[in-house]
This record gives structure tokens, sequence and C-alpha cells, in this order.
């Protein structure tokens, strides 16, 4: 019996010439535990070195003509890592921002089952309140706070840092991942596991920042905030409609009644709706807002049971290639 774990270390990289070799001999050697680890660069259209030090380091590469983003690089690391059904897929980044020994940290509580999935967490080492990595601009530092209530929040989840690119998942979770963005992955990633009741998990790790390197991802922080959020919230649209519509239709709701209301009770003060008639009007617009913004929440509701069906069996068809495969 094959008892070998199969662990495909994917690494996006756009432009790192400088340091995508020392990142693929960093890996940690982990035969002796009976782990395999293939790395595999996904070259984002660099029009440097890169594909060519990571094939002399010997890494499998994949290469885009055309830069096409880190999602779409994650996702095609993640249909290669099901293609060649490896057990555990992880992701690192290609600037030597996280040390790839901590590997093993990071696929160490999928080895004992204890998660389905596993971010680095770069901002809790072993101290109660979230502590900033050195070098790391404090505006980066006080988003990524923002964003991790925001995706905890609506994910459900305790997570200690979820916009990290250092994270390891099992075939379960690689099976049921179904993601759409291709700016970025990572908030969309713990959304859809998290609504698929999988199990995360953050671990404390170590990281460096260079403070004359500019990120490829948030060069530009209102794009980057933009982009994330747009994909956060279809996330949570897709996933939880009726709740998201009713947000929506809170605003005209509430203010509708209110004029109804006051309508009302000027009626009843008056005997008449003048000099108010157009509250009125405007109070019957917002209510019939609302209703209707109810409605298609009610309506998409059913669509995501439709859905997560399709999903399903989608699953399931991944995972009986699998078993053809094995």
């Amino acid at each position: 019996m094959n008892n070998i774990v199969k662990v495909i270390v994917v690494i996006p990289a756009y432009k790192e010439e400088k340091t995508i070799r020392e990142v693929i001999s960093r890996m940690p050697d982990l035969r002796s535990r009976g782990i395999q680890l293939t790395s595999l660069v996904l070259d984002d259209g660099s029009d440097d070195r890169t594909a060519e030090y990571a094939r002399e380091c010997g890494a499998v590469v994949i290469s885009h003509i055309t830069n096409q983003g880190l999602g779409k690089s994650f996702q095609d690391g993640l249909q290669h890592a099901l293609d060649g059904n490896f057990d555990i897929f992880v992701n690192i980044d290609a600037d030597l921002q996280y040390n790839p020994a901590d590997i093993t940290k990071l696929i160490q509580p999928i080895l004992e089952g204890k998660a389905d999935f596993v971010t680095a967490d770069r901002f809790n080492r072993g101290t109660s309140q979230p502590k900033r990595p050195t070098d790391m601009p404090k505006a980066k530092f006080w988003g990524n706070q923002r964003m991790t209530k925001l995706v905890n929040s609506l994910a459900g989840t305790k997570l200690g840092d979820v916009s990290s690119g250092f994270r390891a998942m099992n075939k379960e979770a690689m099976l049921n991942l179904n993601l759409t963005g291709k700016f970025t992955y990572t908030h969309e990633t713990i959304l859809d596991l998290a609504f698929k009741k999988m199990r995360l998990l953050s671990v404390p790790i170590e990281v460096k920042y260079y403070p004359d390197r500019k990120s490829k991802v948030a060069h530009n922080l209102f794009h980057y905030v933009n982009q994330t959020l747009r994909i956060i919230l279809k996330a949570f649209r897709d996933y939880k409609p009726f709740y998201f519509f009713g947000l929506l239709a809170s605003f005209p709701l509430i203010l509708g009644i209110a004029m109804l209301i006051f309508m009302l009770i000027h009626y009843i003060m008056t005997g008449d709706f003048t000099p108010y008639k157009f509250i009125g009007f405007t109070g019957i617009y917002l209510f019939s807002l609302g209703i209707i913004l109810l409605i298609i929440g009610f309506l998409a509701d059913i669509l995501v049971g439709i859905r997560l069906t399709a999903e399903k069996h989608l699953y399931l068809q991944k995972k009986l290639m699998q078993r053809k495969d094995s």
C-alpha cells in the first residue's frame, strides 16, 4: 500500500527572477516523513527570466502569455493539483515574504485531520492582540485587520488573517472549492469553503517585509480594496442572498414605513393629506422597492439551493475522476 502523501506547492510569480530560485531551493525535504513535495510555478506573463530560473531549479512551470491576475494563477494551480491527484495543495508567494520551511507548520493540522484548510497568520504570534510585523506599512496593517473582521463576520469564522497568500488545503477542500474572481482569491476562498462547512484554521508564522519592495497585487490601495470588496460582496450575495437583499431592502422599507405612518397620523389629525402628498407617494415608492428587493432575495435563495445542488454534482464528478486516476 502506498502511504506517500503528495503535496503540491503552487508559487504564483510575476517578474520574480530575483527570488524564485531561493523560494524553490528552501522548500523543506519531507521525504523521511513520507511526504513528497512538488513545486509548481505559475508564471503570470513575466517578461524576465522567472520561468527559466524556476525550470533550472526543477520546478514544474505553467506560463501565461499575458498577465491574467493572481486569482487566475491560483485556479490554474488548483486544477493542476486535482489533475495530478495531489493530497494537499499549498500556495506561497514568490517574493520570500514567507519562509518556505514553514510549509511544515501549515500542513501539520491537515495531516493530523484537524483542518481542511489552513491559512498563515501574520499577526498573532502568541500575543492576545494582533501585532504589526516589522516594516509592514501601518495603513496596510489597519486595512488587513478591518478585512479580517469583515470576512470573519460574513463567513462565521475566527481566523487571525484572511488576506495571507500562504495557505494549504486538503483534497476535500480542493474538490469543494469553486471560484470566479480573477483579481485575487484569498477572501473568496475562505467564504466559499466556510459556507460549505469546511474546517478552517489559521496558524501563526513569521513574515518578512522588504521596505523597498512594492506589492504587485496591492500597489494601488484603492484599486485593491475596490476589487476585493466586489469579490466579497459577490460571494456573500451568491451564498446568503436573502440576508444580502434583506439588508438592501431594510433602508427603503424602514424609511417608506416611517413616511406612511407620518401620512396616516397627519390624515387622522387633519382629515387631509395636503400639503404632504409627495411624502406619501415617496413612502409608497420606497416601501414597494423594499418589498421587491425582499422578493428578489427570496427567489435568489431558491436559486442558491439549485446552484449548491449543481456544485454537489460537480464535486461528486471530480471525486469520481480522482478515483479513476488513482
